[in-house]
């Protein structure tokens, strides 16, 4: 119950070379709570779950599970103390069976041979339990990506864990994934289950925990019932300043650029009515909307991969809609999408290819080969340029942190010179560190010339980061505000009314 402690940590060290991941750390776990742990890449919040879960020996410090000081020396031995985990990285084999899957190594056995009949038997209610009705005999290569994540907590919850630590479970999900995952969350909480929850999405983190721990430096630094904190408390205790120093202010000009444009008048399609709509080199212009209110159709619009029905656009090189991807990228106009792992990345290559990807497709001449000498100059100037941490250009695109791929993801943009940056939630799943370099690069896309739309799901980036911010509402622009602050912004979000007392640019009549 509530108020019992689980587990206890105190003055956890541990050090990597001359590398210190942790310098001190402590934690308390309640019992039937779900208890987050937040901080940017390097906080030592991974070497502490790992520690937890047996596969890292700390040098120092103490583990207590029930008021009994433990030795995790490997991961069996957490498991025998009831201690499982979910990786962000899930280790299924994609050919076996779901319950091949879910008996790894502890397949239950008739005279030798293995019963799938009782597999099934002592699965079959816990599944029932987690929503998840599939096909326990076909491969789990064939299920979504949200219902693998359910297969491996599944096989975690199987083991009867006192606590079940998950490592940024949600990190490859989408929305309706994850709501569905937090659903699962929430009824394992209301049965007593304790669980540890490791995620950058701080708004996520509000939403599913009841107690939050932030780490910096290898180190705890507070510790305080969730209903306690704000995100802006959060971030300031992640980072060690005030949640506004985050967003840097707009950067001069950058000689030798003229002003360009995009100009969109009348445009109707996908849900939009009829958007006029200018943007302009030198600011950054937010797009804020509830999902199906348009500001997707419309960036889908922009790249070439929704067709308009009417309207006009035209673009900086006074031509208008771009009739696919590829004709968009040739003609200097990139997209950052919001799910950088589907469609933003391949994971399985290296930066390298990554980085030359659009560079070698919207080539308009030249030979077509791909050749690794100049790949690798440009993939080592992306590294540099965007202080991309990673061993080497070939270092493959699922090794890296959140805030690294995404920096890849703007790299390989970046290598054809862009005139029109089309950014769909370019910071979601990474860590406030990466958020705050990838803020500065924006501005930097706006100084050096470039055309800058910007949507988020956060609004404290859009008023933070935006020169203006354009509220789409039911397929229409509601109006275009600055100097807005988040309870303003969500209000005309949700109503597509503007108050009075807004700073308001443009209003549209919904």
């Amino acid at each position: 119950m509530p108020g019992d402690t689980l587990i206890e940590v105190r003055d956890l060290t541990k050090r990597y070379g001359g590398v210190v991941a942790l310098a001190g750390m402590n934690l308390t776990v309640e019992r039937g709570t779900v208890h987050a742990v937040v901080g940017e890449n390097g906080a030592g919040k991974s070497t502490l779950m790992k520690i937890l879960a047996g596969a890292v020996r700390p040098d120092g410090g103490t583990v207590r599970i029930a008021g009994q000081a433990v030795t995790l020396d490997s991961p069996n031995e957490a498991r025998k103390h009831g201690i499982g985990i979910v990786y962000q990285e899930l280790s299924l084999f994609p050919e076996r069976s779901v319950l091949a899957n879910l008996f790894v190594n502890r397949e239950p056995a008739s005279f030798g041979i293995v019963s799938t009949r009782a597999m099934e038997a002592e699965s079959r209610d816990l599944l029932a339990r987690l929503g998840l009705h599939v096909d326990v005999r076909a491969p789990v290569g064939r299920l979504t990506i949200g219902e693998r994540q359910l297969v491996e907590l599944a096989r975690v919850l199987l083991e009867e864990p006192q606590l079940i630590i998950l490592d940024e479970p949600n990190s490859a999900l989408n929305e309706r994934e994850t709501q569905r995952l937090f659903a699962v969350l929430r009824a394992l909480r209301a049965r007593g289950h304790t669980m540890l929850y490791v995620s950058h999405r701080l708004e996520e983190v509000f939403a599913i925990s009841d107690r939050v721990t932030i780490t910096r430096n290898g180190r705890d630094v507070l510790t305080r019932d969730r209903q306690d904190l704000t995100i802006p408390e959060v971030i300031e205790g992640m980072i060690g300043t005030q949640h506004e120093a985050l967003f840097p202010p707009p950067l001069p000009r950058a000689a030798g650029h003229d002003e360009e444009r995009i100009d969109i008048r009348g445009l109707v399609g996908g849900p939009l009515k009829g958007i006029d709509l200018t943007a302009r080199s030198g600011e950054v212009v937010g797009l804020a909307g509830l999902e199906g209110s348009g500001v997707g159709a419309l960036l889908s619009i922009l790249f070439g991969t929704l067709r308009a029905r009417t309207g006009t656009v035209t673009f900086p090189d006074r031509k208008g809609l771009p009739r696919n991807p590829t004709a968009a990228a040739r003609r200097g106009v990139c997209l950052v999408p919001a799910d950088r792992r589907r469609n933003g990345l391949m994971l399985e290559k290296s930066i390298l290819f990554n980085i030359s990807q659009v560079f070698v497709g919207a080539r308009t001449g030249g030979s077509w080969l791909f050749r690794n000498g100049p790949a690798y100059q440009r993939a080592q100037r992306q590294i540099d340029n965007l202080k991309i941490k990673a061993r080497s250009p070939w270092t493959l695109a699922n090794q890296l942190s959140g805030g690294n791929q995404q920096k890849v993801v703007i790299g390989k943009w970046l290598e054809i010179g862009p005139k029109v940056f089309l950014l769909d939630d370019p910071t979601r799943g990474v860590d406030v560190g990466a958020k705050r370099e990838i803020y500065g690069l924006i501005r930097r896309m706006s100084a050096d010339g470039g055309i800058v739309l910007f949507s988020s799901t956060e609004l404290p980036e859009l008023v933070g980061l935006c020169d203006r911010i354009v509220v789409f509402y039911q397929g229409r622009i509601a109006g275009e505000l600055s100097n807005v602050d988040d309870h303003t912004l969500l209000h005309v979000i949700n109503t597509g009314e503007v108050p009075a007392q807004a700073t308001l640019l443009r209003e549209t009549t919904p």
